[in-house]
């Protein structure tokens, strides 16, 4: 959600501050402003709508100063105003924000008895109204800053900036991510490591419940007891962490068409002659149930893979959306393994359920992007997906790679169940293997693809069928397809459209069905042959022999390459992917930063 940087420089910080907040607009915002402490005299510059807007502003009105923080705001308390932008000041203290402040209304209410009134709708405004009240009685920033986190409940990643303090910055972390950075007489704060990486390659990052006072000679960190806590510098690859188009339009088009090679590098990370290479620790032999959570494509991804571990593993699978499953508080077996996949791996709902779960089941298993993010480090066992740095708001190559370690899980599962043989293994792996070059015969289809998107954007409404584990991937087209184009779509398992879907079935609604040729082909097609009855306009995805068996009276027909069943959720994502990218640029929305969304949902 909400990007938030700091820096104690040695340089002029307001451009440097704005540099840092262009490596975090991927996580979605619809305003920005920084502030500086310049001589002693703290000072702002805000703006809505995209970064430009506010480097604008700063060339008109300049804003001095080596020491500052900065913030890109996803609107949740109040609209996107400048004058709900952060950084929210009051009086010798300004800060930024990132969460919810769950009681600012009692807050308000006390500060405003008091006689210091709210200006803004915000939630954050009252972190500052709090700390401003205590210096007014005397505290120093250090103090008036605890005394403040300890009012607070919620969520939140905080960092506060002092009139007359040009070497203190203070930053706190509970529930939302934050990262220190330490450079030579200089340290840095973000939200991620991303936003740092031109600075500097040493990270911290704080805990839950931790407060840190930063100042130029380094940090000290305090942890939610109030004491002083080690926390250990990491080392990031600063290659990394470079968030380039390299020559493309927009950010999701290079991710989509990465694909054959991310895919490739998690494929030869797991799987080698000598069979699946999996982290000590996981073990399926015996398990009663293996339960995944997940939110929004992370989901879909996990839906996938309960078809895959009940077929080849014969194990019992569920699957919940994290923000049901935490207040569900559902009965969790103990001899049971719990599942958690995020691209960020900073998911707030996704973490709260991790940690429901901890002390209840046999393992805790974190499928993630980010090897350094909380629900990894929180997990008994991590498995990076190897995707890179993923920019664009719709994920695509996050999504397929997490499919692929979901799929080698499941074929692990399988032979420590009994389920499936070492031969039997094998041939999943070589059929894996060949992957990343069908993917990219796939890719070679985008043409073909774009001029049936072209159609597809004059659409109202667009259905996805599929059955089987072509059913999540309807649910993912149907979400990339609205995330980016704002076109409403659904996706149904075909087995469903005639319990009510059928009812929108008209000459202007397409209907993309996911129809490899595999054993329930039959079964779907006839489900494709009720919406050409009614004259909807069917695009059929499928392999050569589902197009000679089929392919006649649909409106378009994109014949993939033929792929093993199992792998068929993977390689059929990429025409979805690109389908909704199609549709999108046609018409001219904002693919890599669609409205209302944020790539890192950090805030329930």
């Amino acid at each position: 959600m909400c990007g938030i940087v700091g820096v104690l420089g040695n340089h002029e910080v307001a451009p440097i501050l704005v540099e840092a907040l262009k490596r975090l607009e991927y996580r979605g915002y619809d305003s920005a402003g920084i502030a500086t402490v310049n001589q002693g005299r703290l000072d702002r510059r805000r703006a809505v709508g995209k970064l430009v807007n506010l480097s604008d502003l700063l060339v008109h009105e300049p804003l001095a100063g080596k020491s500052g923080i900065g913030h890109t705001r996803w609107a949740t308390h109040g609209a996107a105003t400048v004058t709900n932008a952060h950084p929210h000041r009051s009086g010798p203290v300004a800060v930024v924000h990132n969460g919810i402040i769950e009681n600012f209304r009692e807050l308000r209410a006390e500060l405003a008895e008091a006689g210091i009134a709210a200006e803004t709708e915000t939630d954050t405004e009252t972190v500052a109204l709090l700390a401003r009240r205590f210096m007014d009685q005397g505290m120093a920033p250090r103090e008036a800053a605890r005394a403040t986190l300890a009012r607070l409940e919620g969520a939140f990643a905080l960092l506060f900036l002092f009139d007359g303090e040009e070497d203190l910055m203070i930053a706190a972390r509970k529930g939302s991510p934050l990262a220190i950075g330490h450079g030579d007489g200089e340290m840095f704060v973000g939200s991620d490591a991303i936003a740092l990486a031109p600075m500097t390659d040493r990270i911290t990052y704080l805990e839950e419940g931790d407060h840190a006072f930063v100042t130029r000679e380094g940090v000290e960190i305090f942890d939610a007891g109030g004491r002083r806590a080690n926390r250990d510098l990491t080392r990031i690859r600063v290659d990394q962490t470079r968030v380039e188009k390299a020559g493309y339009k927009h950010f999701m088009a290079k991710e989509i068409a990465e694909q054959p090679v991310v895919l490739g590098d998690a494929i030869k990370h797991y799987a080698g002659a000598g069979g699946i290479a999996l982290p000590a620790g996981i073990d399926f032999a015996g398990l009663d149930r293996l339960t995944m959570v997940a939110c929004g494509t992370a989901y879909y991804a996990c839906l996938t893979a309960k078809y895959w571990f009940e077929r080849l593993a014969g194990l019992n699978c569920e699957v919940d959306v994290a923000s049901e499953f935490r207040y569900r508080e559902p009965p969790l077996p103990a001899n049971s393994v719990a599942l958690f996949v995020s691209q960020s791996g900073e998911t707030a709902d996704t973490l709260a359920a991790l940690r429901y779960a901890k002390e209840k089941v046999k393992k805790i298993v974190g499928v993630v992007n980010v090897p350094t993010s909380t629900i990894a480090r929180e997990s008994d066992v991590a498995l990076p997906i190897l995707a890179g740095i993923e920019v664009g708001v719709a994920s695509t190559k996050a999504f397929t790679c997490q499919l692929t370690v979901l799929l080698l899980l499941a074929l692990k599962a399988g032979l420590d169940r009994g389920q499936l043989t070492k031969a039997e293994v094998q041939g999943h792996l070589d059929d894996l293997a060949a992957l990343p070059g069908l993917v990219n015969q796939a890719l070679a289809r985008e043409g073909e693809i774009a001029a049936i998107a072209a159609a597809v954007a004059e659409a109202q409404d667009v259905l996805f069928l599929g059955r089987g584990a072509m059913f999540p991937l309807a649910l993912e087209g149907a979400l990339k397809l609205k995330e980016i184009s704002y076109i409403h779509a659904e996706g149904y398992a075909s087995g469903e459209l005639k319990h009510g879907p059928i009812a929108l079935i008209d000459r202007a609604v397409p209907v993309v069905v996911l129809a490899p040729r595999d054993a329930l082909f039959d079964k779907t097609v006839s489900n494709m042959q009720e919406v050409m009855a009614r004259h909807g306009m069917v695009i059929l995805l499928t392999d050569a022999a589902g197009a000679r068996e089929a392919g006649e009276g649909t409106w378009k027909v994109l014949v993939l390459p033929k792929v093993a069943d199992l792998l068929a959720p993977i390689l059929y994502a990429i025409p979805a992917q690109l389908l909704a990218y199609h549709a999108a640029v046609a018409k001219g929305t904002d693919v890599d930063q669609p409205r209302n969304l944020a790539k890192s949902v950090t805030v329930e």
